[in-house]
Order: C-alpha cells, then sequence, then structure tokens
C-alpha cells in the first residue's frame, strides 16, 4: 500500500505545482486539424442499431440454411 499523504507532503506538493504550473503547459489543440480530431473524441459511433439488426439478418438467413439443409438430409 502507497503511503500516506501527510499535511507537510501536501503542502510541499502544492507548492511545487504551484512553481511548475503545469496549467500554463497545457494548451490543447491549436492547429485547425487538432481542433477538429480533438472534437470527435467523445463521438461514439452509432452504429450499434445497424450492427445489431444485421446481426439478426444474419441468425435470420443462417436459421434457413439449417432448415433447407436438414430438410435436405431426410
Amino acid at each position: 500500500m502507497a503511503t500516506p499523504w501527510t499535511l507537510e507532503r501536501r503542502q510541499r506538493q502544492a507548492e511545487l505545482i504551484r512553481q511548475w504550473q503545469p496549467w500554463k503547459q497545457s494548451t490543447g489543440p491549436r492547429t485547425p486539424e487538432g481542433k477538429a480530431t480533438a472534437s470527435r473524441n467523445a463521438w461514439q459511433g452509432g452504429h450499434r442499431a445497424q450492427l445489431r439488426e444485421l446481426t439478426q439478418a444474419l441468425n435470420a438467413e443462417l436459421a434457413e440454411m439449417r432448415r433447407i439443409n436438414n430438410m435436405a438430409r431426410g
């Protein structure tokens, strides 16, 4: 288990972060291409309904093929 953060350790870390100022280095995308890429970060696709429909159609076709094969065998 990791060592717990003492009050002194927290204060030292806070002071170091204030010195580093990491928020000034994180600028996000700057170019139009980078902004376009970042704008799609949360895009989910929305293809689940189509995929489900195709899966159902495929399963129906497979079931029909099995039925025909069973009839042909006798």
